[in-house]
């Protein structure tokens, strides 16, 4: 079942595992055009699926042939790391959904991110390097250095995966800043070392000896009109609202722009430039006080999560696609790691974090 959940969803547009997580995302997100879905017509439990689909009100579902991946004892070595990353996902899928035994770690990194080994256009070394980005902490030593042989084509290297829910991201001084609260919607920090967070409504929290007089006024503002997504650039505080807004606040005043059409889910400082993302599938550069944000990436897509580097600008979107893109080159190198994505750093090195539902891993470009 986990693999027509992962397909469907990978066919909307969403992250889920179950038909539960399924329908919560859909129902959850901006409304959109109606999506036709095709489920295979011997799937354990097909018929609450489609009805479950069908009720949602903007999927058209039809039943099509058997599932793919051939019969059941027709599956490759689930031990073997390099046979199952070149064997047919939705096989392998199906052989660890009735196989209990672990194959240290790697039925667990499987199940975990499966939604993106079965994507279309995964070659051995991508799902190789998604099953190593997804490995359990207590995986049999023995794997990592395996798959990281195998993931040695790949656009990446893993360099740091450890089990771990992380709400939010940021870096502040070259070293990476994680939020306490794994509900928190976004951190900052501030030039003196001021640690803002945003909590799960919406309102400011600061840590600290010394509050700023900036961010108590930010405080008191945003206890009443709450925020969606928050950074700081300098010594500025930058929110986004329900209605598209952006607002950067300073000392000298208050700088503000209608952005995006429905909410801001994401903001992004690098030097006096802003970038902010949307419900509404864009990322915006914008200049407070200069007018208009100028679009840098579109997708149809809600963004999540945004950090910008000193050259780089780290978007994660709903669909749970993770991108790095240069803002010069146009160049952007993807990733998917398999779970929702909360949030993305980007360090002075060129390195990249992301934090999902279960981990959080550190992934350098090749």
């Amino acid at each position: 079942m986990r693999a027509t959940v992962w397909t469907v969803a990978n066919a909307l547009g969403v992250v889920a595992g179950t038909p539960g997580e399924l329908l919560t995302a859909l129902l959850a997100g901006p409304r959109r055009r109606p999506d036709r879905v095709a489920l295979p017509a011997d799937v354990l439990g097909l018929p609450e699926l489609a009805a479950d689909l069908r009720a949602v009100g903007r999927v058209e579902v039809t039943v099509a042939g058997p599932v793919p991946g051939g019969a059941p004892d027709e599956q490759p070595p689930l031990a073997d790391p390099a046979a199952v990353c070149a064997a047919d996902p939705v096989r392998v899928t199906r052989a660890y959904e009735t196989e209990p035994a672990g194959h240290g770690g790697l039925r667990a990194a499987w199940l975990r991110a499966g939604q993106a080994l079965v994507r279309d256009g995964q070659t051995p070394a991508t799902r190789a390097l998604t099953l190593l980005a997804a490995l359990p902490d207590d995986a049999d030593p023995r794997l990592r250095p395996a798959l990281a042989s195998l993931a040695a084509d790949a656009p990446w290297s893993v360099t740091e995966s450890r089990d771990a829910r992380t709400g939010a991201l940021t870096v502040w001084a070259g070293r990476l800043v994680e939020a306490d609260d794994p509900r928190s919607r976004a951190v900052a920090c501030l030039d003196d070392g001021t640690v803002l967070t945003l909590d799960e409504r919406g309102r400011l929290r600061t840590t600290g000896p010394a509050v700023p007089r900036l961010v108590e006024a930010v405080a008191a503002t945003l206890a009443t009109h709450p925020a969606t997504a928050l950074a700081a650039a300098g010594d500025a505080v930058l929110t986004g609202d329900r209605m598209g807004s952006v607002h950067a606040f300073t000392l000298g005043g208050l700088h503000q722009a209608s952005l995006h059409a429905g909410r801001v889910t994401a903001l992004a400082a690098a030097g006096p430039r802003v970038y902010s993302g949307g419900d509404d599938g864009t990322v915006l550069a914008w200049r407070p006080g200069a007018g208009d944000g100028v679009p840098v990436a579109r997708r149809p897509h809600p963004v999540v999560a945004l950090h910008a580097g000193p050259r780089t600008l780290a978007v994660a979107w709903a669909d749970g696609l993770v991108e790095l893109r240069d803002p010069r080159t146009r160049r952007v190198r993807p990733f998917r790691p398999g779970p929702a994505v909360h949030a993305v750093a980007v360090r002075p090195d060129g390195s990249l974090t992301i934090a999902t539902d279960t981990t959080t891993v550190r992934l350098h470009p090749t």
